[in-house]
């Protein structure tokens, strides 16, 4: 899940026609200080973590002048919150708030729908609201085939309290943020808190937490996406996710390449139960081209600590002849004398096994036999 940050968010909202207050992403006091001057206004000045509780962590101060805003930026600048170090503020003009609303959208998984969640207690966590006074959140489940229609909108708003023109407005606003959570694939994005100002409605806060499935339709996410993982993951992790590899680094010495996350793991506790620890797990999903299998192996092999490679194909929409290809082709151009186990089984499985035998490689039956003999391989014997 790609978790944007607050001002990254909020450019979002303003495509979607969501209004928020004037604000700006600054990395540095001086720039805090020239955009409080700009607006000429009271500012807010935020610290941008992909983390929640910011507020109670200090991460959130106020500046009547540009000087105030400059020395608060310092402050924030040189925090850190949840071992995460401050580099990025959002700058926002203060505005007059006459109530605070939580308002967000996510995926009920239960009911396979969309639910609006609405609260009056707006500015709290809402897990503690849920926790407390459950009775405070208005949940709405929108119909997939039927839509959300402008009167489920004003219903919600009714219950918070409103009529006329404010429930019309509350309405519009709930309505374009669905929008937006349907496009932009989002698990989640909530507004917390909801500004109710004395014109309308204001996004005081954002957050949009997009499904890493759907970056195919949200190429200019990608990048977020890599950059959000800076830190959290190890230099091979990041390698394998610009290489488009379902990966992770262990603290073994047995590569593991299997096709289906459910496979890999179990190749994993196989291995374990025969006495030895894997390096990684590496997942190549449905359908490998012989491409995709040589870059996984190529991967794979070429991680020093490894002593011994174990692929591990069900085939199916994976052929097992795509998967022999991908591993001589792999073994060739890395020139590589490491040993690989191999077991196969399912679509063009003795064309597989043939593949392999030509170039040297004896596949195993079953995945039992397979992890033994990696353990074996792997220690030298």
């Amino acid at each position: 899940m790609l978790k944007l940050l607050e001002y990254e968010a909020k450019e979002y909202f303003k495509k979607y026609g969501i209004p928020t207050p004037a604000g700006k992403m600054v990395t540095t006091p001086e720039a805090a200080r020239e955009y409080t001057a700009e607006l000429g206004k009271p500012v807010v000045i935020k610290v941008q973590l992909p983390v929640g509780g910011r507020g109670k962590a200090g991460g959130v101060k106020f500046a009547d002048t540009p000087k105030e805003a400059a020395e608060a930026a310092q402050q924030l600048l040189s925090m850190t919150i949840k071992d995460l170090k401050v580099e990025k503020l959002y700058v926002e003009e203060k505005v007059d708030i006459v109530n605070e609303i939580y308002l967000g959208v996510t995926v009920d998984r239960n009911s396979k729908k969309h639910v609006i969640l609405a609260s009056s207690e707006g500015g709290m966590d809402i897990e503690e609201v849920a926790a407390e006074t459950p009775e405070r959140i208005i949940r709405h489940l929108v119909d997939p085939i039927d839509g959300l229609r402008s009167y489920h909108c004003y219903y919600i708003a009714t219950r918070l309290g409103y009529s006329g023109r404010k429930m019309r407005q509350f309405g519009a606003f709930i309505a374009k943020l669905f929008e937006l959570a349907v496009g932009m694939d989002a698990e989640l994005t909530e507004i917390n808190p909801l500004a109710e100002v004395e014109d309308g409605f204001l996004a005081a806060d954002a957050r949009l937490n997009v499904d890493n499935n759907s970056l195919f339709r949200h190429r200019e996410l990608e990048e977020k996406l890599l950059d959000s993982y800076q830190g959290e993951f190890s230099g091979r992790e990041m390698e394998a996710k610009e290489k488009d590899l379902t990966y992770v680094e262990l603290d073994g010495d047995i590569g593991i390449i299997g096709n289906g996350a459910g496979l890999t793991m179990a190749t994993l506790d196989t291995v374990m139960l025969q006495g030895g620890k894997a390096a990684n797990f590496l997942d190549l999903g449905g359908g490998a081209t012989s491409e995709r299998i040589s870059k996984a192996v190529k991967f794979v092999l070429s991680d020093e600590r490894t002593k011994a490679l174990f692929v591990n194909v069900l085939g199916g929409i994976t052929r097992c002849d795509h998967t022999a290809q991908g591993i001589v082709a792999a073994r060739k151009e890395l020139g590589s004398e490491k040993p690989i186990v191999v077991r196969l089984m399912g679509t063009k499985e003795e064309e597989g096994r043939a593949i392999l035998k030509e170039n040297g490689i004896d596949t195993l039956d079953t995945m039992e036999e397979g992890a033994k003999m990696a353990v074996r391989l792997a220690g030298g014997n």
